[in-house]
Order: structure tokens, then sequence, then C-alpha cells
């Protein structure tokens, strides 16, 4: 039973680097997947996938392509989030099929769609291939340029580059891995996101595609007695903390 409120699952979630033998259910960490799946994403393009590691073999490897540290080497799970910026074109129809069959069912209701249809239509066959076509990193250049004349008169936007698109999408995806985290904190279960992984053998192993990227693999599990290294360390408030 999930019975933690969202203040207390954050302040259970440790990185916990050594989990007990003991297994989790699966549909319990299958759901908490599911919450990350209801993550803020840019343009709703949910450029990502969620890889729900159980497989012992598996696990083995991956804990081999994340240099066996403990929370992989201990994990009874892994959640392997990928980047996927290729799927642009796939996400886009999608998101304007969606929207498409809203604006008929509204119509039926007597309401006046026209202006949002035509504004996300706009918004998915055209702006969404501006941004994310590029040709050997050209297309991207001339943006950047075009960005920075018209940013003179008047705001721009001016995240095009390919490099900030990918800083765009890993973003989108390290949301989603925030849900997963407090979802799991909220059934007691325990998470380490880890960034130390040979993300081309990583890859190998999930046959994954070349363009797609590894954002974060997640280690799994119920923390051991010494699972938690240290005592939460946080810089003052104050230091982070602007008031404008």
């Amino acid at each position: 039973m999930m019975t933690k409120t969202v203040s207390e699952a954050i302040k259970y979630r440790r990185s916990v680097r050594k989990y007990l033998d003991t297994n989790l259910d699966e549909e319990k960490v299958k759901k908490c997947i599911e919450n990350a799946t209801l993550a803020p994403n840019s343009s709703n393009m949910q450029l990502w996938e969620f890889y729900h590691i159980t497989d012992k073999e598996t696990l083995k490897k991956l804990s081999n392509a994340c240099f066996n540290q403990n929370a992989a080497k201990t994990a009874v799970n892994m959640v392997v989030f990928v980047a996927r910026r290729d799927k642009w074109k796939k996400r886009a129809k999608q998101n304007l099929e969606f929207l498409e069959n809203m604006f008929t069912e509204q119509e039926k209701d007597g309401k006046d769609v026209t202006s949002r249809r035509k504004v996300s239509r706009r918004y998915y066959k055209k702006i969404m291939p501006t941004i994310y076509t590029d040709f050997f990193g050209l297309i991207g250049l001339y943006k950047k340029i075009l960005s920075f004349f018209i940013g003179l008169f008047r705001p721009m936007y001016r995240e095009v580059m390919f490099s900030d698109l990918r800083v765009i999408t890993h973003k989108s995806v390290a949301l989603a891995a925030e849900n997963f985290m407090l979802s799991m904190a909220e059934y007691g279960y325990d998470t380490c996101p880890m960034e130390g992984s040979d993300t081309s053998r990583v890859k190998k192993i999930l046959k994954l595609p070349r363009k797609a990227e590894i954002t974060m693999i997640i280690g799994c599990g119920i923390r051991a007695e010494n699972g938690i290294y240290t005592e939460r360390f946080r810089v003052p408030f104050e230091d982070v903390y602007k008031k404008i």
C-alpha cells in the first residue's frame, strides 16, 4: 500500500548503494515506471523509453557495464532510462492525432476549435520539424545564427543546435526518472541513479539503435543496513535560494 506523502517520499529517498537479496514486486515497479511517463516533458514529445530489467543474466551483464559498483552488483532490478530523440517524427504525429481526435469530439459538443486546431497543426507539423531537423549540424548552425540576430530585436528561442536538443531531451528523461524514484520511495523501495557506466556496452546489451542514448541507469532494491554510506548533506539553503 502506498502510504507516504510526497514530502515523506522525498525525504525517504536516498541513493542506496547496497541492497538486500530480497525480490521486489515487479508489478509495483512497473507501476512506478508508469508514473514516470506522467512527468512533464518538452512539448509533450515523450522522447523516452524505459527498460525494466529483471532477468538475472542481463542484470549481471549490466552490472559489469556499470563497473560492478555496489549499487549495480546488488540490485535486484534495474531500470534504464533511454532518450529517443530519433523518434520525434512519430511522437509529433501521435500528439497531433490525439489533439485532432479531441477537437473532433469537442466540435460535436458545439465548441469552436478552429483556432486551437490551427495552432496545433502548425506546432506539430511545422515548428517541431523546424526544431528537430538537422543535417550534420549545418542546419543547427544556421538556426543559431538566425536566432542570434532575431534575438537582438525581440525575445527569441535560442536552443536550436543539435547539442541543445540533446540536453532538452535528456532533461525530460531525467524528470521521468525522478518521478520513478519518488514513486519507488512511496512503496518503501530504494533506488540509486548511476552515472558510471559504459553506455556503448549498455546499448549493446539492450540491443538499442545507434541514435538511442542512455540518460540514466537506476539500481533498485530494498536497502541493506549499510546501504547508505553517509548522512545526508546539503549545502545551506541560503546559498542556493535566491528570491527576486
